[in-house]
């Protein structure tokens, strides 16, 4: 009573087209009836007032669909509710006319007066969209708070298609609060602390706050939907926009401090004129990184690629124009206290690269085999489940059906039938006679279907039902594999109601006999006799640890080949797991490449600013061992790459190596000065050093803004960049000193003209 009022509240919803339950199955056996006297007014439901329970339990139990797809084997006080939402027309109409036209503008065949309909019709479309979405969450909501009374007597959980995307676009929402104002309470906080000073907390404040605006304008004026991939942009656009201004408004301190006689706006343009070339050079390398996402092939990480390409442009752009700018209008600071003479940790970290630096290169190499090994044990896995938190209702809506045995994750299994085998089963004696009965025959036609013998109707043959029921055996006893249903499926079906088996004659008359209602939910979607195909579907259990996709579907196709002699021709694998799949080689496919690409572009980044051999390899090692690191850990610790932790090799290389440009372009400043390598690395840890730590700890902590995310790859992404970025730190400011005092880099011309020391 309970379960009907549930359905009978959820079935009066507006938009609800059909309900199917536990109380809307047919019950065959219990009603009395044969498989062809059903009809909709004879048969019986569990909403039967005078319906035997006792039979209905046993039919539903023991009915071979039914205990698949109704009450499971596995946990039989478990049962599930399916909302038919009732389709949007206009929406879908206005869809199909902007698919067909945008496919015609794609192959070049599309007429002015087209063009002018394509775009009529994507303004519609995108305010139909807008309506469908805003109807769909709705939906969702009074479900959801229809559900609520009911929860004391069950555990309910709402899934769907509808109800994930509807989840994930509240989880982009929440994300975009989340991140944005995490960051800019850690901007505050970290200005406020860095410089102890109202102008340099307001200023980079403004800055950051002005880039992200123009940002998000850019993306609305174009109506650049964000995804939940790119949900971070806001974040790392905060945190790029704060580094870059950390370093200018330390170097503005300090020429400040220097030159106390210049003016303000002599210190703003050479604060400007030295800090443009190297914010330049780390403003191409991180756009080199993210731009690199762009040749992914899978849209969400190419958008977000080019979100935060357009992005660093907009703060480069930022940074050299506002800030200095409004610098300009103001009066001439004078320091309180003598800042950035000292700070204890890079004064220790310099210590360490001085006195104890033979100890960094074995404790590097060491760290090097130790990375390279855990990245042989990187796999290219994850499931859909644990993109989410355990709380989410969709992790654990899907994680309930997995552990049931069920399975959550679609695969389809299709099965062409030679064409030979068609003609034999045409020709084996079962049917060849049916158009042309003999009389007697025709006298007694309990079943009308002499004079409409149609060849369609008898595609059902026992060499076809034979083989099918094995393949379905035998994928339905694989551990990935929860519930399997096909036309083996639907003749076992019959066959429990028989108590028999079928012969030939008797499967034809099965399929023609069966009426049309029935046909079209139980038979249709297994069997295209048009193309001579049948299909399995499978549902695969995508929770399972032991699960590996790529192993599982290969394995898939040659097991099946081999043990039923299938051709290529013959078999086809398709669905949700193997586009699932397919994304994700392709994903590590090209970013393996893309990563290579990036290394080898910032390396002739480095060569082409530094002219040097020497010290663009110098630059590129500490950066190389912090993404490798990463990667080696990701890999001890056996989490898999996914969409998103994929891309962190190529975005932390692309970030870190900002470091290490000031730092050796800084380098290269000050031995011009007083030609002594181990006084210039004292005096670059003191000022850039500084910058380069504040920045560091300000991009760590931001990563770290993260894991607030329902989204587990967000998570992962925020905590191995930060990580990368402590390693690349600790390695820029001791190994990379180090390794300038062992190679000894600069030369002659590295030491300026005079005017250039002074």
């Amino acid at each position: 009573d309970r379960f009907k009022g549930l359905r009978d509240q959820l079935s009066s919803l507006e938009g609800v087209d059909t309900i199917q339950s536990i109380l809307d199955i047919t019950l065959y056996e219990t009603s009395g009836l044969s498989l062809t006297d059903i009809t909709a007014s004879k048969v019986q439901t569990l909403r039967n007032p005078d319906v035997d329970l006792k039979a209905a339990r046993k039919e539903i139990i023991e009915n071979p669909i039914y205990r698949e797809l109704i009450l499971n084997a596995q946990a039989p006080e478990a049962t599930a509710i399916i909302i038919n939402l009732r389709s949007d027309t206009l929406y879908w109409k206005l869809y199909n006319q902007r698919s067909r036209l945008l496919d015609k503008k794609s192959a070049g065949t599309l007429s002015a007066e087209e063009q002018s309909r394509l775009e009529q019709v994507g303004i519609e479309y995108e305010v139909a969209y807008a309506e469908f979405i805003k109807q769909r969450h709705q939906m969702i909501e009074k479900i959801r708070s229809i559900l609520i009374p009911f929860k004391p007597y069950a555990d309910i959980h709402l899934g769907g298609v509808p109800m994930i995307a509807d989840d994930m676009m509240s989880f982009i929402k929440d994300d975009l609060i989340v991140f944005g104002a995490g960051v800019f309470i850690f901007i505050v906080a970290t200005l406020s602390i860095v410089f102890r000073s109202l102008r340099w907390v307001v200023l980079p404040l403004l800055s950051c706050a002005y880039a992200v605006l123009l940002m998000m304008g850019v993306l609305g004026l174009y109506d650049w939907k964000v995804t939940v991939i790119s949900s971070n942009f806001i974040s790392l656009m905060l945190i790029l926009t704060l580094s870059m201004n950390i370093h200018l408004a330390v170097r503005c301190r300090q020429l400040s401090r220097k030159t106390s006689s210049a003016c303000q706006a002599e210190i703003v343009s050479t604060t400007v004129r030295k800090m443009v070339l190297p914010c330049l050079y780390t403003a191409l390398t991180t756009v080199l990184a993210f731009s690199s996402l762009v040749f992914s092939g899978i849209k969400p990480v190419m958008d977000f690629g080019w979100m935060m390409t357009i992005g660093l442009t907009i703060t480069f752009s930022t940074s050299f124009l506002l800030l200095p700018s409004i610098l300009m209008l103001l009066k001439k600071e004078t320091p309180k206290r003598k800042w950035g003479n000292r700070s204890t940790i890079t004064s220790r970290l310099a210590w360490i690269a001085e006195h104890h630096g033979g100890k960094v290169i074995p404790l590097t190499a060491l760290l090097s085999l130790l990375s390279i090994f855990g990245i042989t044990k990187l796999q290219v896995e994850n499931s859909f489940i644990n993109y989410f938190r355990d709380h989410t209702e969709i992790h654990t809506g899907m994680k309930l059906i997995d552990d049931q045995d069920v399975g959550t994750v679609p695969l389809n299994i299709i099965l062409k039938f030679p064409a030979q085998q068609a003609e034999d089963d045409a020709g084996n004696g079962t049917f060849d006679d049916l158009s042309g009965a003999d009389d007697e025959f025709e006298e007694d036609d309990p079943f009308g279907w002499v004079d409409d013998y149609n060849p369609a109707d008898y595609w059902i043959t026992p060499y076809k039902v034979d083989r099918i029921k094995a393949i379905h055996d035998y994928v339905a006893n694989l551990p990935e594999v929860g519930t399997v249903t096909s036309l083996a499926s639907v003749v076992r079906f019959a066959e429990y109601y028989r108590k028999a088996t079928f012969d030939g004659l008797e499967l034809g008359l099965l399929y023609k006999k069966v009426p049309a209602d029935l046909r079209a939910s139980y038979i249709d979607p297994y069997v295209s006799v048009e193309h001579n195909e049948a299909r399995l579907s499978l549902l695969i259990r995508d929770s399972l640890p032991e699960l590996r996709r790529k192993v599982f579907l290969d394995d898939l196709r040659r097991n099946l080949t081999d043990t039923f002699d299938l051709s290529e021709d013959e078999l086809t694998i398709s669905g949700v797991l193997v586009l699932y799949n397919n994304m994700l080689q392709s994903l590590f496919r090209s970013q393996i490449l893309s990563l290579g690409i990036v290394l080898l572009g910032i390396w002739v980044m480095l060569l082409i600013l530094f002219r040097s051999i020497k010290l663009s390899i110098i630059g590129m090692i500490p950066n190389i061992l912090a993404v490798g690191i990463v990667l080696g850990l990701m890999g001890w610790l056996d989490i898999p790459l996914d969409m998103m932790t994929i891309t962190i090799a190529a975005v932390t290389m692309g970030i870190a190596i900002d470091n290490s440009i000031h730092y050796l372009y800084r380098y290269r400043e000050e031995f011009s000065r007083n030609n002594d390598y181990v006084k210039t690395l004292r005096v670059c840890h003191r000022n850039v050093g500084r910058a380069i730590l504040n920045t560091s700890v300000t991009v760590i902590f931001g990563f770290s803004i993260l894991v607030f995310s329902n989204f587990i790859p967000t998570i992962y992404f925020g905590v191995f960049t930060g990580i990368a970025m402590f390693i690349a730190l600790m390695a820029i400011l001791t190994l990379m000193p180090k390794l300038i005092l062992m190679w000894r880099p600069f030369t002659a011309r590295d030491r300026g003209s005079r005017k250039e020391r002074q």
